[in-house]
């Protein structure tokens, strides 16, 4: 795997997209909610967040393999909508994805970092553990 992690962008939409939406249908099982938001985002509504946001990419060779979105509130980066291809999960490519938006948070002044899961998540709880978060 020949991993780079880059900024997001507004061309990168609709991969994005497509990687989002394979990622959280294993969310969806668990919270048996095909409706949460990740699984229901509008391309559209997708191009309009990316215009304004901190997030990145991870792409191997020419595919995107993950994607991280983020924001600055104040001094606060709000991350959210971490998104692995499911075949490459438990790769390392969470981790890099978290370490390079905060860096870009941290770039742009943030001095703290929040993102939310939900309980029954339990790999991303463990990865955000791994990560230095905390409850």
């Amino acid at each position: 795997m020949s991993l780079q992690i880059r900024p997001i962008g507004v061309d990168d939409a609709g991969e994005v997209l497509t990687v989002q939406r394979a990622a959280f249908v294993q969310e969806a099982l668990i919270y048996d909610d095909p409706d949460m938001p990740a699984l229901t985002q509008s391309l559209d509504e997708l191009v309009g967040e990316l215009r304004t946001n901190l997030g990145c990419v991870a792409v191997d060779g020419s595919r995107i393999v993950g994607a991280v979105r983020a924001r600055l509130d104040g001094r606060m980066l709000l991350i959210g909508r971490l998104a692995i291809a499911p075949d490459q999960q438990g790769e390392g490519i969470g981790s890099a994805l978290l370490d390079a938006v905060e860096d870009r948070g941290r770039d742009r002044g943030a001095t703290e970092a929040e993102l939310f899961t939900g309980r029954l998540s339990e790999a991303n709880v463990r990865l955000y553990e791994r990560q230095g978060y905390r409850e």
